[in-house]
């Protein structure tokens, strides 16, 4: 008993923006994650409560409307914000470019003892 269609893509949109809006709160934009270190713990920990946060809601969207597409799109874009952000965090910003040895930049580095 899923919805039916003129239902069932606007919610999943809805359900694609709420994760969008999530991301948008719980995290820097992808320019300030670039730029402000690369491999930063804190935001990778912002970044996996994101995640979670998102697939709860999804999950429990798409238990509620029992529709596929609910799932589909909301998962979607979790993948995708979590890549987006993953990879912004992972840049050097001294290169650009994603390094195996990227040094590691944290707000506890720049307090002086």
């Amino acid at each position: 008993m899923s919805l039916r269609p003129e239902v069932s893509i606007p919610t999943a949109l809805a359900v694609g923006a709420i994760v969008y809006v999530t991301y948008d709160h719980a995290l820097p934009s992808i320019a300030d994650a670039r730029v402000g270190g690369c491999n930063d713990d804190h935001l990778a920990s912002s970044e996996r409560q994101a995640a979670w946060t998102s697939a709860a809601i999804v999950g429990g969207i798409s238990l509620i409307a029992k529709d596929m597409n609910v799932f589909i799109v909301g998962g979607a874009m979790i993948v995708a914000l979590s890549w987006w952000h993953r990879h912004a965090n992972a840049v050097n910003p001294d290169t650009g470019k994603i390094g195996p040895h990227a040094t590691v930049r944290t707000p506890d580095m720049y307090e002086q003892s």
